[in-house]
Formats: C-alpha cells, structure tokens, sequence
C-alpha cells in the first residue's frame, strides 16, 4: 500500500493557507485543521510517511482538493520507453509507470513523483525545464489579429 509522504502534507496545508487563510490569524479552516492534525501525529511520532489507509476523511478530502491542483504526469513528451529504455529519459518514470498511470491511485502518483524529483535525473528536472520556461507564449503571442499581415499566409 502507497504512503502519503510528509512533505505532501506540507505543501497540502500551503495549499490551503493560500486557499483560506484564517481571518484572525488564530482561526482555521476546517481543512487545515484536519490536515494539521495529521501533520501533528506524524512529527510526534517521527514519522515521514502516513498510510493512506486510516486517513481521516476530511484531511483526505484537502489533500485530495490539493493533488488536483498539481500536475498530473511528469511527462514531457519525450518517452525514451517508447524506444526500449526501462526508464524514460524525459520524465524519470519506469516502464511500468508510464503503461500503468491512468490506473495508479492519487497516492501512487504521488510517491512516483517524490521518487523522480528526489533522483533529478530526468530531462524534465534539468535540460528541458529551462527551455520550457522561456518558451512559454505571452499573451500578447498568443492573441490572433486577422487584420495583422503577419498573420496572412504567404
């Protein structure tokens, strides 16, 4: 059975700070409170990694709300599996992770992800990440003028 590690606790609860932050700064939101609550359990016991079976239903429900706000495959399109590698040189995933992914569960998916960034071997963490970045359009590219002769087919 797949572990939620703590570090995606961590990021759940900055998920809902930013989400709801407390009026007072003493209150919060239900959600917070019960992903704190894991969170407090898991540094008194030392412990890094919680099952996902026994989770509290609402901290499952605020980590869940923050699963779906992150990405969901590391692919980068560029599947050296496709190829015959064992592990893709693009997103650091096994074989068996990229065919089986659709099937994987949220905490699956998860714990893949920690595996490939804690290893930062993959393209995507390092040659491709950049040229991503700087590739992305601004909006006054993506805009579409009809009237604009740039735009015109030659």
């Amino acid at each position: 059975m797949a572990a939620i590690h703590i570090t995606d606790i961590e990021a759940a609860i900055n998920h809902w700070r930013e989400k709801s932050p407390s009026p007072d700064g003493i209150t919060l939101a239900p959600e917070l409170r019960a992903l704190a609550e894991v969170y407090a359990l898991m540094v008194f016991h030392h412990e890094d990694e919680v099952d996902e079976v026994g989770f509290p239903a609402k901290a499952w429900a605020a980590w869940l709300d923050w699963y779906h706000s992150t990405p969901d495959t590391p692919c980068i399109a560029i599947c050296s599996t496709s190829q015959g590698d064992d592990e893709c040189k693009g997103c650091g995933r096994t074989f068996d992770e990229v065919q089986y992914w659709p099937a994987m569960t949220p905490v699956e998916k998860r714990v893949t992800w920690r595996r490939i960034t804690m290893e930062d071997s993959a393209w995507r963490f390092n040659r491709y990440a950049e040229r991503a970045r700087e590739a992305e359009p601004t909006a006054a590219e993506t805009e579409f003028d009809p009237d604009d002769e740039k735009n015109w087919a030659p």
